[in-house]
């Protein structure tokens, strides 16, 4: 499956997230080749990219944005085939997190077994809760600013069992494309089956957007759902920070 428009459209989309939902917070700068934005008093996206294969000269330029945006973390697509991203293993930087970027072709819609219930975040007091709830699953805060600027462009759900919010998904359309991002469930409730049912829904409700594909980037500890569900692995994302 290691199409390059795949790939093309598993970045798109991913940096297009970036980009939106920095822009209304005034936190989405460009500094060619670069681009990076890192929202107040918010864990994420807070991430420096690139969309060429960088070069030592490129550091300088990267250490001097970094040194002025203090946290920014750089993703780097194993996509080059020119083991640039030694650049910054020898240079100081350290391995956050890796993650596999994934697609899967839609085709037949999933029945929803598990008795959740899917909420759109469309005013401040379900943004205040799915912000509270996000770390929960997440090693990072999304800020409660951040969802508010970003009902229309950007579809956050809380997840509910019974009335309890046990979990959260972020959906994000490009296209042809749709991003599942932020599938969390709290600790809690999981190995319950609920983050599978919760995948089964976005799949659904990118089928019921018209989109081609669904995309997403795995953790480790998610991949074994998506693979289950028919996801294909695209590329490796490793995430960098100094």
């Amino acid at each position: 499956m290691k199409n390059i428009n795949l790939i093309k459209d598993n970045i798109d989309n991913l940096t297009s997230l970036w980009r939106t939902v920095a822009t209304p917070l005034l936190s989405y700068h460009k500094n060619d080749p670069f681009q990076f934005s890192q929202i107040k008093n918010s864990g994420w996206p807070n991430r420096l990219w690139f969309r060429e294969d960088i070069t030592e000269k490129d550091l300088p330029h990267i250490l001097d944005i970094i040194n002025q945006n203090p946290g920014l973390i750089i993703p780097y697509w194993d996509i080059f085939g020119s083991d640039s991203n030694e650049i910054f293993e020898k240079n100081e930087f350290k391995i956050r997190i890796q993650l596999m970027a994934m697609a899967l072709k839609l085709g037949e819609k999933f029945p929803l077994e598990k008795n959740l219930t899917f909420k759109r975040v469309l005013n401040e007091e379900d943004a205040q809760t799915w912000s509270d709830i996000y770390p929960l699953s997440f090693s990072y805060v999304i800020s409660k600013e951040t969802v508010v600027h970003n009902y229309e462009n950007v579809m956050f759900y809380l997840v509910h069992l019974e009335d309890k919010p046990i979990g959260t998904l972020t959906l994000f359309q490009t296209g042809n494309v749709m991003g599942i991002h932020g599938v969390g469930v709290i600790p809690e409730m999981r190995k319950k089956g609920f983050a599978e049912e919760v995948m089964k829904f976005a799949i659904n409700e990118a089928i019921d957007a018209g989109a081609e594909y669904a995309h997403l980037q795995a953790s480790p500890l998610g991949k074994g759902i998506y693979t289950r569900l028919g996801f294909e692995d695209l590329f490796l994302i490793t995430n960098y920070f100094l």
